[in-house]
């Protein structure tokens, strides 16, 4: 299954048409996060993205997310349902849905902007040197399957 390109307009406009159907009250068909977890747990993909999270993996560990991890990440298999993530994915706090959405709604127009040639040869913090093509793969996959998750 071949996912979309982040980086195109059409696709931005048909993941934040999905985006329009989520409210507060959404419940998720599986899972334990509320609407407002689950918008702030996918923000963190971009914060780290863009390096307004900083998550430092030793050698060791980035080695073990390079070689066992990262294809799970980037490839065009959808995710299982309740899969494992990483520690700093968990938000156990409670969130502000329209803050969280709308900083959501801004990595979303931010990453189309910055286009193809921002992302190709990008690092990512757990992975390594990442084509576009990956880093489009991993946003949109991630999106996709919590949009699944709360059923838009």
């Amino acid at each position: 299954m071949a996912y979309p390109s982040v980086f195109d307009v059409a696709t931005t406009a048909q993941v934040l048409n999905r985006l329009e159907k989520l409210t507060p009250q959404t419940q998720p068909l599986w899972g334990k996060m509320n609407a407002a977890q689950m918008l702030a747990h996918v923000n963190v993909s971009y914060h780290v993205a863009y390096g307004n999270l900083p998550v430092k993996n030793n050698f060791f560990a980035k080695w073990l997310l390079k070689t066992f991890v990262k294809n799970g990440v980037v490839n065009e298999v959808p995710y299982k349902k309740s899969s494992q993530t990483a520690p700093y994915f968990i938000i156990p706090d409670q969130r502000d849905f329209e803050k969280e959405k709308q900083i959501l709604i801004n990595y979303i127009k931010e990453t189309e902007a910055k286009g193809v040639a921002y992302f190709e040869g990008k690092e990512s913090v757990s992975f390594g040197v990442l084509t576009a093509k990956e880093w489009s793969n991993m946003f949109y996959k991630h999106l996709d399957h919590h949009f699944n998750q709360f059923g838009i």
